[in-house]
């Protein structure tokens, strides 16, 4: 079960495809937000979700305030589970305050090459299966859409190691959770 921690959406469970999927679990997301809270990286953001699956991550951020977020999913299950979960997310927030939410159904690449708009915050949660290589040109071709200061947070298997970050992107923290490592990195200034 998926659920939303914490913000307008609290509580609510997430619809989550049979297969294809592998939601962040409720433990590490509540790790990662109040590392975020901390660092004051949510409230009036705007959030790209890329990998997005059930799109926990982003819907989190939208509950808790988030201006935008964008959904990048490219399974056809996965994108008809996040419309769902957009809708019923968006449906609990206060009257007049609910943030923008879209649901892109593409590929992460060719949704990065056609220009993503500059963005603040963005969560990559990628299969495990993607290679390194493939995972450092994600974010090579993420660069152009991060806002100055931007916060990127990469989740993988702690069995991977740290990502191949590109000249613009700096490791700034990362955090071990059993067999799951979330990597931060800030836009180079």
């Amino acid at each position: 079960m998926s659920r939303i921690i914490s913000g307008f959406a609290d509580n609510l469970t997430l619809a989550v495809p049979k297969t294809g999927t592998r939601p962040t679990s409720d433990r590490v997301r509540e790790a990662l937000f109040s590392s975020l809270d901390a660092r004051d990286e949510i409230t009036g953001r705007r959030v790209l979700d890329l990998y997005a699956g059930t799109g926990g991550l982003g819907l989190e951020a939208a509950s808790r305030g988030a201006a935008s977020v964008v959904l990048v999913e490219k399974a056809p299950a996965a994108a008809k589970a996040l419309r769902k979960n957009v809708d019923a997310v968006v449906g609990r927030a206060p009257a007049g305050k609910a943030p923008r939410v879209d649901v892109v159904a593409q590929p992460v690449r060719s949704y990065l090459a056609g220009g993503a708009g500059l963005v603040d915050l963005v969560f990559f949660d990628p299969p495990y299966e993607l290679s390194a290589a493939e995972l450092a040109a994600d974010l090579e071709a993420l660069l152009p859409s991060l806002a100055e200061e931007a916060l990127v947070v990469v989740e993988r298997a702690s069995r991977d190691g740290e990502p191949g970050w590109p000249d613009g992107l700096t490791l700034d923290a990362r955090k071990s959770y059993g067999d799951t490592t979330v990597w931060f990195a800030t836009r180079d200034a």
